[in-house]
């Protein structure tokens, strides 16, 4: 393929792009990849996507190149990069803020439309940008809408439900958690139909 002779990308014969705007200084899809229609995506170090694994439409996923130096001097760890895991899904018109890494399990969803994914913000005592990664687990269900602040992360097998805000860590697994901002609401059952799946796209 062009884009994996030209720009050094690693990019399976399955996988699939719309028309979109796609530089990442690496890409790397998995078998049946794909990213849908009208998507920007800049700025970003490496964005990984493993097997059937879908970015929609609409979505804008930005970040702060490691070779702006500006910017997070104290941070020499800083990775900006997305990494998406086998059978993962980010649905349609959401917010991605790169700066720092986020990561994303494998069978998990980003649903519905307009969620904002922050790694950076403002230090306030110190007086200058901060940012710090985002982690969500295996899968793990995001509803529409959500907020996810720097350093945030959800635990394996747990759903955040619309219009949340997450603020910290949360490691427990199938719970429910929701609200502003964000916390534990009930135990979930570990047969549910979404943690026993084998595929990561439902119809």
């Amino acid at each position: 393929m062009i884009l994996n002779f030209g720009l050094g990308y690693s990019i399976h014969r399955t996988a699939r792009i719309g028309f979109s705007i796609i530089v990442p200084d690496y890409l790397e899809m998995g078998p049946n990849a794909q990213i849908g229609h009208f998507n920007t995506c800049k700025g970003l170090k490496e964005m990984i996507m493993g097997q059937e694994t879908t970015i929609s439409t609409m979505n804008w996923i930005t970040g702060l190149s490691i070779r702006e130096k500006k910017f997070f001097k104290h941070r020499k760890d800083r990775d900006p990069s997305l990494y998406l895991g086998d059978h993962s899904a980010i649905t349609n018109r959401h917010y991605i803020d790169c700066t720092d890494r986020i990561r994303v399990g494998k069978f998990t969803t980003i649903a519905g439309i307009g969620s904002q994914f922050l790694t950076h913000s403002i230090n306030l005592l110190e007086a200058h940008q901060d940012c710090t990664p985002i982690s969500i687990g295996d899968y793990c269900f995001v509803g529409t809408n959500c907020v996810f602040l720097p350093g945030s992360s959800l635990g394996n097998y747990s759903v955040l439900s619309a219009s949340s805000l997450l603020n910290r860590k949360f490691s427990e697994e199938y719970i429910l958690i929701g609200g502003i901002p964000a916390r534990p609401i009930k135990e979930l059952p570990k047969d549910m139909g979404y943690f026993r799946r084998e595929k990561g796209f439902i119809n």
